[in-house]
């Protein structure tokens, strides 16, 4: 009744009784274009109208030209005689061209109108809610711009943590592993960058002697993943990630650290302290020091990537960040007893003594191939992470122009991560990814090493940056030569001019690429200097010793290593038979000095026999576990303790059909380097010969 009134009575004053929609083009035209498209979706039922100051191509748009707010508002009056709008859309954000227009929405039609960013967000501006309009027309991302916090008096969406666990087994417990919790922001798997790499590394190193209970946050919409973590951990836990509304700038923890803030997941860290008592848990990433734990990994010291964003852009924002991560950090490098970090710089910056475990890399991942032919550059970052969308740009807007105006023929090839318009979008403001000539952009890539292998340099632009750059140490191991700033490398041992080109600002990091770009001979002694140096100092095996040492000294370890006993001649032997793939040596002929037993609670579960060949080298007589110990770790962890007693060049031969040993074998860098021709019996087989990297 009352819409057939109110039709009567808008017929009677001259005005349309169905209103109008307008769309007004403000923005880029791929943006409007969108949309357009997006309000005609919504409101399919009313007669949309385009409004331009132009002549948009493909489009019956009313052209309105240029001028002030007031004049526009009245020349799309004028052409609207008689209608009435009943909805204003326009694109804010997208730069000074547009303004007028913009102004002119709130001139026409008061209280209708639809608000667009360059995100492609809407928000009906209203009265009642100008806070949130007000942001919003600040460039406020949405979400942000409607959070409150938590003692806002008035009504608003408050943070929600859910209750959601889901629990999924993984292999059997073992009596000779001890047992460890690791706490993780993210889901380890897939290696989508650089700490999903890491951690995935060395939990399946660490897996080898500990049970780990993997406990980790999902984000909104993701579920579980099938992968390899239930091969290798004994439980994984996930807890949904809570829903965070609240600004980020208003509390005095950093805002990383609250929305990480979980009632269940620590009702789930409370259930394995109780199930599993004197336990430790590992927490990474600061982020997540909130949590009680044992070892707080500092994958970068996080008040010193804010002070160098401080110095370099500053601003009240950006002091704020750098005092309240600088306050939360120490606080929490006080709080825990031991403390990871990934360089000598960072253990200075910490303050305090920590156990230092360097990224590593996947040397067989990313082995040497040859450099095809050819000027292909390779940028590797998930613009996920601030210092990589910081990189890409500078390399993007400063460099890059300069590098093909020196090289025309040379073409960039981008990694930029999981949903990297998004990302991009809210770090720049841009609604899409960069575009050009020469420029291949993919997001999530399941396997970067092919990308490597195509490249012949790869750059390192980051101008914000701690910890150890991954990226550096992939380019590394595969063979190929970078061009970094000093940011990029820190903390990797590398120098400037011999194993890699070191730049700063964009002309001098432009001209190093094109030098390099240009003098393959050069590119390649700077490659073959980086990947000696990862070979030798970044492998995952040894690292991931340096994990298994920590945790045996806070957990402890059922299986004891101690030297050969005479008693131990009935163990030793009974083992030795009942391994068919093992030498079958008299005990009297193993070293008692350098022949180890392991046991767990007073039983044998294996034994190792070696003997120097040569100064500095050694070879492996026997190894051997029981079959009721084995795929323990055992094995890897009577060789480790040998290699670790007699530093330097290890041989031994094992059967060319025994996989499993061999697949323990190359796992600690061990390569086939020859073959003796049936040199086992029952039944007769060849050997291989393997030495140790």
């Amino acid at each position: 009744m009352w819409k057939r009134w109110k039709r009567r009575v808008l017929a009677a004053l001259g005005y349309d009784p169905d209103p109008v929609v307008v769309t007004l083009w403000s923005g880029p035209e791929e943006l409007c274009a969108r949309m357009q498209a997006e309000v005609e979706s919504l409101l399919p039922q009313y007669r949309h109208v385009v409004v331009s100051a132009k002549a948009v191509e493909g489009q019956c748009a009313l052209q309105v030209g240029r001028g002030t707010a007031v004049e526009l508002a009245l020349r799309i009056r004028s052409k609207l005689p008689g209608k009435r709008l009943g909805m204003v859309a326009v694109m804010f954000g997208a730069g000074e061209q547009g303004e007028a227009l913009r102004q002119a929405a709130f001139l026409l039609a008061p209280g209708r109108v639809l608000a667009f960013n360059v995100r492609m967000e809407r928000l009906h501006l209203r009265v009642w809610d100008v806070l949130t309009a007000w942001l919003f027309l600040a460039g406020v991302p949405l979400d942000a711009a409607r959070a409150r916090p938590a003692w806002w008096p008035l009504p608003h969406r408050k943070t929600h943590a859910p209750d959601e666990v889901v629990v999924v087994k993984g292999r059997p417990a073992a009596r000779a592993r001890a047992t460890v919790a690791v706490l993780t922001p993210f889901t380890p798997w897939p290696l989508t960058h650089g700490g999903a790499v890491r951690m995935f590394h060395l939990l399946r190193e660490a897996a080898v002697e500990f049970d780990i209970h993997l406990f980790s946050f999902l984000e909104p919409g993701e579920t579980p993943m099938e992968g390899p973590l239930e091969e290798f951990c004994r439980r994984v836990t996930y807890v949904r990630k809570p829903q965070y509304h609240e600004p980020r700038w208003t509390t005095i923890a950093p805002a990383e650290t609250r929305e990480y803030r979980s009632p269940a997941m620590d009702r789930a860290l409370e259930r394995f302290r109780r199930e599993h008592p004197g336990s430790p848990v590992q927490v990474e990433f600061t982020q997540l020091a909130g949590y009680r734990g044992d070892v707080l990994v500092e994958h970068d010291i996080t008040f010193d990537l804010y002070r160098q964003i401080c110095e370099r852009t500053p601003g009240p924002g950006a002091w704020w960040n750098w005092w309240r991560w600088r306050r939360f950090e120490r606080q929490a490098l006080s709080r825990f007893p031991h403390v990871v970090a990934m360089s000598q710089k960072d253990e200075e910056l910490a303050g305090r003594r920590c156990a230092v475990i360097p990224n590593g890399v996947d040397l067989r991942r990313f082995a040497f191939v040859p450099e095809p032919t050819g000027m292909n550059v390779l940028f590797v970052g998930s613009l996920r992470h601030f210092p990589n969308a910081a990189a890409f740009r500078f390399l993007w807007d400063e460099v890059w122009p300069r590098v093909r105006e020196q090289c025309p023929g040379v073409r960039l090839t981008v990694v930029a991560g999981p949903q990297a318009q998004a990302h991009w979008q809210s770090f720049t403001g841009q609604g899409a990814l960069p575009e050009g000539p020469g420029l291949e952009l993919h997001e999530f890539v399941a396997d970067v090493a092919p990308l490597y292998r195509s490249s012949n340099l790869v750059v390192v632009p980051t101008l914000f940056s701690a910890g150890t750059n991954l990226k550096a140490l992939e380019a590394m191991a595969a063979g190929r030569a970078m061009v970094s700033t000093p940011s990029g490398v820190d903390g990797l041992g590398l120098v400037s001019g011999e194993s890699v080109m070191i730049a700063s600002g964009a002309a001098e990091f432009a001209g190093a690429v094109a030098a390099l770009l240009e003098d393959p001979a050069r590119r390649q002694a700077l490659a073959r200097a980086a990947m000696a140096h990862a070979r030798l100092h970044f492998g995952w095996a040894p690292l991931g010793m340096r994990q298994r040492d920590l945790w045996r000294g806070l957990a402890g370890s059922p299986l004891r290593i101690r030297g050969l006993e005479e008693s131990d001649a009935g163990a030793v032997n009974s083992i030795q038979s009942s391994t068919q793939e093992a030498a079958q040596w008299d005990l009297s002929g193993y070293p008692r000095e350098t022949t180890w037993i392991a046991e767990v609670a007073g039983e044998v579960a294996g034994f190792i026999a070696v003997r120097a060949v040569a100064a500095g080298e050694h070879e492996v007589l026997n190894l051997a576990v029981a079959v009721e110990w084995r795929r323990q770790g055992v094995a890897r962890r009577l060789l480790e303790h040998a290699m670790r007693v007699l530093p330097g060049e290890w041989f031994l031969e094992v059967r060319e059909s025994n996989g499993a040993a061999r697949k323990l074998y190359e796992g600690m860098g061990f390569e086939a380097v020859g073959r003796r021709r049936a040199y086992y019996r029952d039944p007769e087989e060849d050997a291989l010969i393997l030495k140790s990297c």
